[in-house]
């Protein structure tokens, strides 16, 4: 009886650590949306003179900006500079490894897609169209079975660095309404987001591929559902990470095309 009381604490504890985590992670989505707006209006002078619609969804990629940020680097720490994930520091399965930390990451990241979902549906399709609900939907259901089950947390997480990028794709568009397609600016930024692409969402998920090969004695024993839904969620994610970097070539050599013009 001990033991289940034991079991039923630490289960109600991690449950009520979870619903905190995406919680708060709604909550800073809801104050980053407001600081961005205020923030904006006093350094940018042409802010004021957006429509409405091309404001929200500025203050939208100023908590889509600030969430990108705090995931890869919590999961950088994670993935390489923590011993969470060293194969020589634990005797326990890779694929069955947690810790608070990575627990609070995944329902902190939780809540920021819940909350850009809504606004995306509320007002569809102004803020992405299907191919943005189909990634939010798929990372979602990943991110939630990795947090109830604690299992494939270093692919989550693998995952989660790749929204390292969302900076860069952000400052591009931040650059277009702003009027800067022409800057300097604009064609470093633009050679940054390939890079950055180029490492974050191709070779990392090369390695992701590569990784779940040399260790699929252990994915194998990962709960049914997940393991199918890792199976499936990655090529597909793979597979639009592609597609989006194909566009972002095309992008970036019309950019240095007219760069090269000008001179």
């Amino acid at each position: 009886m001990a033991v289940s009381v034991t079991d039923y604490v630490s289960t109600s504890t991690k449950q009520s650590h979870w619903l905190v985590s995406i919680f708060s992670g709604i909550i800073v989505c809801i104050i980053v949306y407001k600081l961005t707006g205020y923030i904006s209006l006093l350094c940018f002078k042409g802010y004021g003179k957006l429509s409405s619609g091309v404001k929200v969804e500025w203050n939208n990629r100023g908590f889509s900006t600030f969430h990108a940020l705090i995931v890869a680097f919590a999961s950088l720490y994670l993935l390489l500079l923590s011993d969470e994930f060293d194969e020589k520091s634990h005797g326990d399965l890779i694929i069955n490894r947690t810790s608070t930390l990575s627990d609070t990451l995944l329902g902190f990241s939780l809540g920021y897609f819940l909350s850009d979902l809504a606004m995306i549906l509320w007002l569809f399709p102004a803020l992405g169209g299907l191919e943005y609900v189909l990634h939010h939907g798929l990372s979602m259901s990943s991110i939630l079975l990795s947090l109830i089950s604690g299992q494939a947390r270093i692919y989550i997480l693998m995952v989660l660095f790749s929204e390292s990028t969302t900076p860069f794709v952000n400052l591009r568009w931040y650059l277009d309404v702003a009027g800067q397609k022409n800057s300097k600016l604009y064609t470093y930024n633009g050679i940054a987001l390939f890079l950055g692409w180029l490492v974050a969402r191709i070779f990392l998920f090369i390695f992701f591929f590569a990784h779940m090969f040399s260790h699929f004695d252990q994915v194998k024993k990962i709960f049914p559902f997940g393991f199918y839904n890792l199976l499936v969620v990655s090529p597909v994610l793979a597979i639009m990470n592609v597609f989006w970097f194909w566009k972002i070539v095309r992008g970036l050599l019309k950019t240095l095309s007219k760069a090269r013009h000008k001179h």
